[in-house]
């Protein structure tokens, strides 16, 4: 079902000249294990350029999705800058379909050029139908990424990383030094080492030279290999969860970054949380201020 409706969505963005890629799910089980049956999916993840969000959201209304949440026009361009997903209902149930314009919302400070992802882009095909995808390189940095903001609790997100590094088309100089400029050096580390201590993953020797100076990277990959295993849940709302994502990043330019941003951005759940007139929108980063701060005073 996943599958048929995937390939209506890209035809009919196709046919409006919006370019796409999807993203994890049917196109993630294909590219990766030449079989949409062998990898469970939920959704249908599609990558845009930020610059296309309006139109695509418009196409994708055409077609029975809407939009999960509900923003204002001043709301919905803030968002655009700091967010990174619209979810999308449809009749086959809420949030089916997913518009990601950046890999992670902008507080994580992991910039990815997403120009760059179009550019590198592979084809393969999905229940016949042919379309793009990320590149295996890209792919391994971007689910890395996406495992660490979730602290890698599902064991499948390993498996797919298994299967990447298995693959023998991986430009290991290309994404070390990718992962070096955009200051994921250490995640994408711990992600290769909790795929093979969890998974038995052999990480080719080209790959090694990533994490082999970084004691901190070991580390983590033990801490987080016990956490999975204790199957304990994560609050990613608790100050333990954003220690945890400052210590994950190998610069101390990174983890200010994190910092200033994760503080000083305000986002729906501040629009939620009170009503301010368009002119006094910037206060908006008050609200953030003052929540964090309550929720300190209540840790």
């Amino acid at each position: 079902m996943l599958s048929r409706e995937l390939i209506r969505i890209v035809e009919h963005l196709s046919a409006l000249g919006i370019e796409v890629m999807p993203y994890k799910g049917p196109a993630l089980a294909e590219g990766l294990y030449a079989d949409i049956a062998l990898r469970k999916a939920g959704d249908i993840d599609l990558m845009i350029r930020p610059q296309d969000l309006p139109r695509t959201r418009d196409a994708v209304r055409e077609l029975g999705y809407t939009p999960h949440d509900h923003f204002s026009a001043r709301e919905e361009r803030a968002y655009l800058k700091s967010g990174y997903e619209y979810a999308f209902d449809g009749e086959a149930g809420p949030n089916l379909l997913e518009l990601q314009w950046a890999i992670q919302p902008r507080f994580y400070a992991v910039d990815f050029d997403m120009d760059g992802l179009f550019q590198r882009a592979v084809t393969i095909t999905v229940a016949g139908r042919p379309m793009k995808t990320p590149s295996p390189s890209d792919l391994l940095l971007t689910l890395s990424l996406h495992a660490a903001k979730h602290v890698w609790r599902r064991l499948a997100w390993l498996c797919d990383i298994a299967q990447l590094i298995s693959l023998p088309n991986l430009d290991w100089d290309w994404i070390g030094s990718q992962a070096e400029e955009l200051g994921m050096v250490r995640i994408l580390s711990v992600t290769l080492l909790a795929a093979s201590q969890l998974l038995r993953a052999s990480i080719p020797a080209a790959a090694q030279k990533i994490f082999r100076e970084d004691r901190a990277a070991v580390a983590l990959a033990e801490e987080i290999r016990t956490h999975i295993i204790s199957e304990s849940a994560f609050n990613v709302e608790s100050l333990a969860y954003f220690r945890l994502m400052m210590r994950l990043r190998e610069r101390r330019a990174d983890r200010i970054r994190f910092l200033a941003r994760l503080v000083f951005t305000p986002g729906p759940s501040e629009w939620a949380a009170v009503h301010l007139p368009g002119p006094l929108f910037p206060l908006y980063r008050l609200v953030r201020l003052s929540r964090l701060a309550a929720r300190l005073a209540g840790a």
